[in-house]
């Protein structure tokens, strides 16, 4: 049995002193902790696939076969949210490919390590992201 990858588990990247934004260190660093969380993600919807094929037996009680369907959609549902954000992750490990990464797409200010720690897909740094959900409500 393959043992879970745990995307909580990468540390924190620890600056350099005199260390550029964005340096080799700092896009490995996060190359990695996007691959590991992309991994994790994968597993989990292997693991769901298994999961439904195994416990979709017939059962009896209609009120017992409900409750399992719903579980079923519950967890279809997060697999779907899930196979979004595994697509945001390879569109982040794109933009690293190209060399924007970590920087603002909205006034291209750099993107706070410790915003990037927390989210490493984020595309926007805190201020111009307050400014959008502002504006979504």
């Amino acid at each position: 049995m393959t043992t879970e990858p745990n995307f909580n588990e990468i540390p924190s990247y620890i600056v350099k002193k005199g260390e550029d934004f964005m340096s080799d260190g700092q896009l490995k660093h996060f190359i990695h902790k996007l691959n590991v969380w992309r991994d994790q993600l994968v597993f989990e919807a292997e693991n769901t696939i298994t999961h439904i094929q195994e416990d979709s037996s017939p059962v009896a009680d209609i009120n017992d076969r409900a409750t399992i369907e719903e579980e079923f959609a519950l967890e279809l549902r997060t697999r779907d949210r899930e196979r979004k954000l595994i697509n945001k992750i390879d569109k982040t490990l794109h933009i690293i490919d190209i060399g924007e990464y970590g920087y603002c797409n909205t006034c291209g200010i750099e993107i706070a390590l410790n915003r990037l720690e927390a989210r490493p897909t984020a595309d926007q740094c805190i201020d111009c992201k307050t400014v959008s959900e502002k504006k979504e409500i």
